[in-house]
């Protein structure tokens, strides 16, 4: 949770971008796309994480106020 933590704090905001961001559960990494088009309509959602191929219907879903404010 660390490794993800040190990732998201490097990622800059742009103004006008949505108050949550998603990341990979494996590797942190914010390159998430799903499966197919017919997620959440037909099926549930599946993602695909680009940079190590993780499939899953588990994401790390982060407010971007917690990252500008850590509670730890």
């Amino acid at each position: 949770m660390q490794m993800i933590k040190r990732i998201l704090k490097k990622l800059k905001w742009r103004s006008g971008s949505s108050a949550k961001i998603i990341a990979c559960p494996r590797c942190g990494s914010t390159r998430i796309t799903l499966s197919s088009g017919m997620d959440a309509w037909l099926t549930p959602k599946k993602y695909v994480c680009q940079s190590c191929g993780y499939v899953g219907p588990i994401i790390v879903e982060i407010e971007r106020e917690e990252l500008e404010h850590p509670r730890d």
